[in-house]
């Protein structure tokens, strides 16, 4: 009797978990319980060759499960328009997760956050993002200050086998201190960035683990696996994280002139609008704890995203020695002289751009992108939507899309170039994302990008080491990360 009613049950439970919870859901492919679908994105480096699969399989509006939480996925650019653009307002929340919230110390930050108090900070980032230089010869000035630091490290070890990629990191870590913090880090201060660079990798290399990526998503089956838990890495690391950024804090209120409404940067910023706010007496919206978040949101992105495309361009570069060719070509036509490649150069080199274009696609940073939440009930391809339920702009799918891009795994900049060798654009090319949730630093980044390659390839020519050229092989579990090789670099002028 009991074994019948145990049988029971248990026909119960699986018809649940294969049948009865999938129904309300567009089809995908089956989760395990517990689990969900997240082992094929793990087995399948860098994780997003299974949306590629599913896409075909199930149409480009699918369910996709992690763990126990059912997420739809939008695999192709029209159905994103639909969603994303068309009806944006309804996927602007945010589904965060609870080792993040933990981290964090709460529901802070721009990135892990909703509704009113997301906006709010959002639209304060850009303003001031733009207010002092963004998109302006400010920021350009900036950028070029460490293109030209870059030159000076790299020239010293001209005919050498250099680590090019560890050179670019300290670059773009300037750029982004500079614009949060107001400086860069200089002799004084290599001790203090090394120690930021040291928790940066730890993390980088934490989330290889078979383990950590299952107690990710999955936290009921990965809290059971051996091995250091997410909460150990929590533990160990949040301090140093928040210590560096409230010490910060705490140094520019000292600092202060509250009594200019000029600006050096965004820690200056908030701290000023942080006062306005308490004099009417709002405690809450800009406190230090939503600053020290927002801090960590800005160098997390603007450093790590960026670095990662750098490294994987110049890499890319230095395995098709004819794309090289191409850019010196164009370099030497358009810019003709020992100076600096500008903004300004930008629409005269539509090779230049195409490369990074073409970098960016194949780079494609984000094997899972951001969990979007429904702002309200709503249909998505005929199917009813509660409130809250998680959807997924899967870009990667997008980029990968052989229909718009024929042999997607290649590298291949001419096929963002039209027949009167103009920059083509397509609209298809997504790295920022799409819709109201789209990378706030994207102009920031897009300028990075051109700046640092541009002026990097008209100055060297970058050679493979005895090692041959970096490896273009994406082999860590889940995800992108920066490039590691060595470089020989020979002057073409400057």
């Amino acid at each position: 009797m009991i074994i019948s009613f145990l049988v029971a049950l248990l026909i119960l439970w699986l018809f649940r978990e294969f049948v009865s919870k999938r129904r309300q859901y567009p089809p995908g492919p089956i989760p395990i319980p517990f689990v969900g679908n997240i082992i094929p994105m793990i087995w399948e480096a860098p994780g997003y060759e299974c949306f590629r699969r599913w896409t075909k399989k199930y149409g480009d509006v699918y369910t996709f499960w992690l763990g126990p939480t059912p997420y739809i996925m939008i695999g192709s650019y029209e159905s994103m328009k639909e969603t994303f653009v068309k009806d944006g307002d309804t996927y602007t929340d945010k589904l965060q997760m609870p080792f993040t919230e933990k981290f964090r110390g709460g529901k802070f930050g721009i990135i892990e956050t909703s509704g009113h108090f997301w906006s709010t900070h959002r639209r304060f980032a850009i303003s001031t993002l733009r207010d002092f230089g963004l998109g302006k010869d400010l920021m350009q000035q900036k950028i070029l200050l460490e293109v030209e630091e870059t030159f000076r490290v790299l020239d010293e070890g001209l005919g050498e086998e250099q680590d090019v990629p560890n050179v670019v990191y300290n670059a773009v870590a300037n750029v982004i201190n500079q614009i949060i913090f107001g400086y860069r880090f200089d002799e004084s201060k290599q001790g203090e960035f090394q120690k930021l660079k040291d928790l940066i990798d730890i993390q980088e290399k934490s989330f290889l683990s078979f383990k950590l990526c299952i107690q990710a998503f999955a936290p009921e089956i990965g809290n059971w696996l051996p091995g250091k838990s997410l909460d150990d890495i929590i533990t160990e690391k949040r301090e140093d994280y928040y210590s560096f950024f409230y010490s910060q804090i705490d140094n520019h209120r000292r600092k202060i002139n509250f009594d200019t409404d000029e600006v050096e940067d965004y820690a200056e910023a908030y701290l000023k609008e942080q006062l306005r706010q308490e004099e009417k007496e709002e405690m809450e919206l800009f406190s230090d704890q939503q600053l020290a978040n927002m801090c960590f949101d800005l160098w997390m992105a603007g450093l790590t995203t960026t670095n990662t495309t750098l490294t994987w361009t110049i890499a890319y570069v230095m395995n098709y020695p004819e794309v090289q060719e191409k850019i010196h070509v164009e370099l030497d036509k358009v810019i003709g002289r020992d100076r600096f490649v500008t903004m300004a150069n930008k629409n005269s080199l539509p090779y230049i751009n195409a490369v990074i274009n073409e970098s960016q696609r194949c780079v494609n940073l984000l094997p899972l992108n951001l969990f979007h939440a429904t702002t309200k009930d709503t249909v998505i391809n005929g199917y009813e939507v509660k409130k809250g339920t998680g959807v997924i702009a899967q870009i990667s799918t997008v980029m990968l899309n052989e229909n718009i891009f024929p042999d997607p795994y290649c590298f291949n900049p001419d096929r963002f170039i039209d027949e009167d060798g103009k920059l083509k654009k397509v609209d298809e090319l997504i790295p920022f994302s799409i819709g109201k949730r789209q990378c706030l630093g994207e102009g920031l980044a897009r300028m990075e990008l051109f700046l640092f390659i541009a002026n990097f390839f008209n100055r060297y020519k970058a050679s493979p080491s005895s090692e041959g050229p970096p490896s273009l092989k994406k082999v860590e579990m889940v995800g992108v990360f920066p490039r590691k090789f060595k470089a020989v670099l020979a002057k073409r002028r400057g």
